[in-house]
Protein backbone atom coordinates (compact mmCIF):
# COMPACT_ATOMS: atom_id res chain seq x y z
CA UNK A 1 0.00 0.00 0.00
CA UNK A 2 1.51 3.30 -1.12
CA UNK A 3 0.58 6.89 -0.36
CA UNK A 4 1.46 10.47 -1.27
CA UNK A 5 4.50 10.41 1.02
CA UNK A 6 5.88 7.44 -0.94
CA UNK A 7 5.31 9.30 -4.22
CA UNK A 8 7.15 12.34 -2.86
CA UNK A 9 10.07 10.33 -1.48
CA UNK A 10 10.51 8.29 -4.66
CA UNK A 11 10.10 11.22 -7.05
CA UNK A 12 12.53 13.44 -5.19
CA UNK A 13 15.06 10.60 -5.18
CA UNK A 14 15.34 10.84 -8.97
CA UNK A 15 17.90 13.23 -10.55
CA UNK A 16 16.87 16.77 -11.47
CA UNK A 17 13.27 16.42 -10.24
CA UNK A 18 11.47 19.56 -9.16
CA UNK A 19 8.37 19.63 -6.97
CA UNK A 20 5.83 22.23 -8.05
CA UNK A 21 3.84 23.99 -5.33
CA UNK A 22 0.33 22.49 -5.26
CA UNK A 23 -2.40 21.37 -2.90
CA UNK A 24 -1.22 17.79 -3.38
CA UNK A 25 1.93 16.69 -5.18
CA UNK A 26 3.29 17.62 -8.61
CA UNK A 27 6.70 16.50 -9.89
CA UNK A 28 8.54 17.47 -13.06
CA UNK A 29 11.76 16.72 -14.86
CA UNK A 30 13.07 18.92 -17.69
CA UNK A 31 10.02 21.13 -17.04
CA UNK A 32 7.62 18.27 -17.90
CA UNK A 33 5.24 16.62 -15.45
CA UNK A 34 5.56 12.90 -14.85
CA UNK A 35 3.37 12.40 -11.77
CA UNK A 36 0.89 14.62 -9.90
CA UNK A 37 -2.20 14.46 -7.68
CA UNK A 38 -5.45 13.77 -9.46
CA UNK A 39 -7.57 16.94 -9.74
CA UNK A 40 -11.00 15.31 -9.59
CA UNK A 41 -13.72 17.31 -11.28
CA UNK A 42 -17.35 16.58 -10.53
CA UNK A 43 -19.90 18.71 -12.45
CA UNK A 44 -21.41 21.39 -10.25
CA UNK A 45 -18.73 21.04 -7.56
CA UNK A 46 -15.32 22.60 -6.96
CA UNK A 47 -12.28 20.62 -8.08
CA UNK A 48 -10.89 18.31 -5.38
CA UNK A 49 -7.22 17.37 -5.28
CA UNK A 50 -7.02 13.62 -4.60
CA UNK A 51 -3.70 12.65 -3.01
CA UNK A 52 -4.79 9.00 -2.93
CA UNK A 53 -4.76 8.97 -6.75
CA UNK A 54 -1.72 9.82 -8.88
CA UNK A 55 -1.87 10.95 -12.50
CA UNK A 56 1.00 9.18 -14.22
CA UNK A 57 2.61 9.85 -17.59
CA UNK A 58 2.75 6.59 -19.59
CA UNK A 59 4.20 7.64 -22.94
CA UNK A 60 1.58 6.60 -25.45
CA UNK A 61 -1.93 5.28 -25.99
CA UNK A 62 -0.79 1.66 -26.39
CA UNK A 63 0.89 1.66 -22.97
CA UNK A 64 -2.13 3.40 -21.46
CA UNK A 65 -4.50 0.76 -22.79
CA UNK A 66 -2.21 -2.08 -21.71
CA UNK A 67 -2.19 -0.77 -18.13
CA UNK A 68 -5.93 -0.09 -18.04
CA UNK A 69 -6.79 -3.54 -19.41
CA UNK A 70 -4.06 -5.48 -17.65
CA UNK A 71 -4.38 -4.01 -14.16
CA UNK A 72 -7.85 -2.47 -13.76
CA UNK A 73 -7.55 -2.70 -9.97
CA UNK A 74 -4.64 -0.23 -10.10
CA UNK A 75 -5.38 2.01 -13.09
CA UNK A 76 -8.33 3.98 -14.41
CA UNK A 77 -9.03 6.96 -16.61
CA UNK A 78 -11.73 9.56 -17.15
CA UNK A 79 -13.09 11.23 -20.30
CA UNK A 80 -11.01 14.33 -19.53
CA UNK A 81 -7.87 12.27 -20.19
CA UNK A 82 -9.05 10.74 -23.47
CA UNK A 83 -6.31 10.92 -26.08
CA UNK A 84 -3.64 11.81 -23.52
CA UNK A 85 -0.82 9.45 -22.45
CA UNK A 86 -1.92 9.60 -18.81
CA UNK A 87 -3.52 7.14 -16.39
CA UNK A 88 -4.75 7.47 -12.85
CA UNK A 89 -3.15 5.16 -10.29
CA UNK A 90 -4.95 4.14 -7.10
CA UNK A 91 -2.15 4.55 -4.56
CA UNK A 92 -3.71 2.39 -1.80
CA UNK A 93 -3.88 -0.51 -4.28
CA UNK A 94 -0.21 -0.43 -5.34
CA UNK A 95 2.82 -1.65 -3.42
CA UNK A 96 5.90 0.52 -3.09
CA UNK A 97 7.98 -1.71 -5.36
CA UNK A 98 5.52 -1.40 -8.23
CA UNK A 99 5.15 2.35 -7.56
CA UNK A 100 8.94 2.71 -7.81
CA UNK A 101 8.91 0.99 -11.20
CA UNK A 102 6.03 3.13 -12.50
CA UNK A 103 7.53 6.42 -11.34
CA UNK A 104 10.95 5.54 -12.71
CA UNK A 105 9.46 4.65 -16.10
CA UNK A 106 7.41 7.87 -16.23
CA UNK A 107 10.44 9.90 -15.19
CA UNK A 108 12.66 8.34 -17.88
CA UNK A 109 10.12 8.91 -20.62
CA UNK A 110 9.77 12.60 -19.73
CA UNK A 111 13.48 13.21 -19.13
CA UNK A 112 14.31 11.73 -22.55
CA UNK A 113 11.77 13.80 -24.52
Amino acid sequence: MADADDVRRLALGLPDVVEIDSDGFDFRVANKGFVWSYPERVPGRPRVIRTDVAVLFVGDEAEKQALLLGEPDLFFTTPGYDGLPLVMLRLPAVNVGRLTELLTDAYRMRADQ
